[in-house]
């Protein structure tokens, strides 16, 4: 691990978002873009933030100054929903949700039982998060404990603060893949005391979604969090309508899919649910009240042609959301191309996603639906200090597009549109480089 007791002092450009919003229109007064900045952080944390000029008097001479002069500089990128499992097998061809399932995912998850190839696996998938610039995640294992242990271990070596969990899954689903009620219980508890505040590392309960659990695995998830209180919860909900189908003939007794989960008391702060494209009013409802959050998965919810996600109810309904790649039904790491196709789901229900409030959800918006936004999300003074530093003209096409921009929102747009990994030039992690492009 990097030694983050030695300072760090960091100058370019910087962008981020102030503070929380409650609508779109409010994010453009709380953008805080400084032109020649200076960060310097402490032992992981922001000790200094501001205007070079204000601060350059301030700084250790001791300490070398890295400068970024012409790149920009915005807080480390979060994923609100990712199967690292499922980097294999990225891009499998031509079947919607629950054949998906079958055909490529469950075949490729059965393989996790070997920790050295979870080992494997998990290095390959933490290199390539911090290679697209995202700094956090909530990250679906497999139902075997080893591949918890072997992200959280990949994890551990740089500090990254990463939230993950075991999937529970005790029905429907190949026997090499299935867990107990009992033992779902049992192995998520020793991990949860095994992982769960240490270091960086944060714990999910992870149920795969109601379909896959029993009545007697949800009740004991539910047992768990009432245990665990500070855990998480991290489950699939709505995603396809056929899924829907398939939870309501499964749970005659409850009200709907959300309701499902409600009634085991896996709602609340701490509970993020993916995708939710086809939410009822009740439920939106119920999001609101329990403080229940939603990851949006454009590049997934297309390429499964699960539908379009109404990014827009989430501000009416006042409903935490952040942005999630769901690798591999997602088809990029990149939360660059992840705001570009979420620009277009929302082009196709007549609505328009600004390049600020797609940077809001990449940053403390996220932070927020994770319940973060104390420690993460952008530069304020004390926050954890991950860190992006993008090269905006990483392509010919970018160079020239970047050369005719107006202005820093332009600047950004064009940015999210084009990029990809080829823009991270560096992510810091704990206030030290983790990547560097070479």
């Amino acid at each position: 691990m990097a030694d983050s007791s030695q300072p760090t002092i960091i100058r370019g450009r910087f962008l981020d978002i102030q503070h929380l919003v409650s609508q779109p229109a409010e994010i453009k007064e709380a953008v805080r873009y400084i032109e020649d900045g200076v960060l310097m952080t402490v032992q992981g944390k922001i000790v200094c933030f501001g205007a070079w000029q204000d601060h350059q008097d301030n700084l250790p001479s001791d300490v070398e100054v890295k400068h970024y002069p012409d790149q920009l500089i915005v807080p480390g990128f979060i994923d609100t929903h990712i199967h690292y499992p499922q980097t294999e097998m990225i891009g499998a061809y031509g079947e919607q949700l629950l054949s998906w399932l079958n055909t490529y995912t469950f075949p490729t998850e059965i393989q996790f039982e070997d920790p050295s190839y979870a080992k494997h696996i998990a290095a390959f998938f933490v290199n390539q998060l911090l290679k697209h610039g995202t700094t956090t995640a909530l990250v679906f294992c497999t139902v075997h404990p080893a591949s918890v242990d072997a992200l959280f271990e990949q994890a551990s070596e740089i500090n990254m603060r990463l939230i993950a969990g075991k999937v529970m899954m005790d029905r429907h689903a190949p026997e090499a893949l299935c867990d107990t009620a009992e033992s779902s219980y049992q192995e998520s508890k020793q991990l949860i005391e095994k992982w769960h505040g240490q270091g960086r590392a944060l714990y999910a309960i992870t149920p795969r979604f109601a379909p896959t659990s029993t009545h007697a695995q949800l009740e004991r998830a539910g047992q768990l969090k009432a245990e665990f209180p500070s855990v998480y919860i991290h489950t699939h909900l709505s995603e396809n309508k056929d899924e829907i189908a398939w939870v309501k003939d499964l749970f005659p007794e409850r009200e709907g899919y959300l309701d499902v989960y409600h009634h085991y008391g896996l709602t609340g702060s701490h509970s993020v649910f993916a995708h939710c494209v086809h939410l009822e009013e009740q439920e939106w409802q119920c999001m609101h009240d329990t403080q229940s959050a939603i990851a949006f998965c454009p590049t997934s919810n297309l390429f499964l042609g699960s539908g379009l996600f109404p990014l827009q109810k989430t501000w009416d309904k006042q409903v935490k959301v952040g942005l999630g790649t769901d690798v591999g039904a997602g088809t990029s790491f990149s939360q660059l191309q992840t705001v570009n196709e979420a620009y277009k789901v929302q082009q196709l229900q007549g609505n328009k996603l600004s390049a600020f409030e797609s940077l809001y959800h990449l940053t403390l918006g996220g932070a927020k639906a994770l319940n973060l936004d104390h420690l993460l999300g952008n530069f304020d003074v004390g926050k954890e200090a991950d860190f992006v530093v993008l090269d905006l003209a990483a392509t010919e096409l970018q160079a020239l597009r970047q050369s005719k921009q107006k202005n820093i929102e332009d600047s950004l747009f064009a940015l999210f549109t084009l990029g990809d990994d080829r823009n991270v030039l560096a992510t810091y992690i704990d206030g030290k480089e983790a990547y560097y492009k070479v």
